[in-house]
This record gives structure tokens, C-alpha cells and sequence, in this order.
């Protein structure tokens, strides 16, 4: 399992998040990725091992390489974890960093 950014004891980068999260797009999949289940079936639960690329691609209505440039500004925040199974890439929300920062928002603004 992919080690979250959470782990960490220094402060996150809030301009990196908030900037991660002025696309209104990028905010959704955040927002779909709270219930993996709602997607399609997969081989691997997406409750276990995050959602699959084509899964996220096929809701947002947009290209493949558009959703990977989505999830990879997420992931670089650190707001999402990916996991490679086979071919696929499985995305999830990293809850652990998305805690840190609404209580650092809280503490700090």
C-alpha cells in the first residue's frame, strides 16, 4: 500500500492543494472517489484497491490522457493514492491528507 503523505509530520503545502483543487473537475473526482463503489465493477474491489482509471475517465466524459492529467495534479498534492494492478492504474482518496489539511485549513486560516 502506498505510503500517504500524512505520515509526515511537517506542515502541508496549502497553495499545492488549493491550487489541486481549483479545477472544478479535479474537485468532482475528489468528491466521486468518496463512494468507489458507485463505479462499475471492477476485477479488484474498488473499495480495496481504489478506482480504475477508465472508470473515473468514463464518468468525467473526457479523454484518457485528460483524466490522467487530472488525477496526477490530485496525486501530487498528495490528495490521492494510486495503485497499479496489471494495465490499470486504480485511484483513491488519500483520507489521511484530506483530514490534515481541512484541520490545518481550520487551524491556520
Amino acid at each position: 500500500m502506498p505510503t500517504s503523505r500524512a505520515d509526515v509530520e511537517t506542515p502541508l503545502d496549502l497553495t499545492a492543494l488549493f491550487k489541486a483543487l481549483s479545477n472544478p473537475m479535479r474537485v468532482q473526482i475528489l468528491d466521486w472517489l468518496k463512494d468507489p463503489g458507485s463505479f462499475p465493477p471492477q476485477l479488484e474491489p474498488a473499495e480495496e484497491v481504489g478506482v480504475c482509471l477508465k472508470h473515473i475517465q468514463a464518468r468525467a466524459g473526457v479523454s484518457q490522457s485528460t483524466a490522467s492529467q487530472y488525477l496526477a495534479v490530485l496525486q501530487e498534492a498528495g490528495l490521492v493514492t494510486s495503485r497499479r494492478i496489471g494495465p490499470w492504474t486504480h485511484f483513491a482518496r488519500d483520507e489521511a491528507v484530506i483530514s490534515r489539511f481541512a484541520e490545518q485549513v481550520r487551524t491556520s486560516l
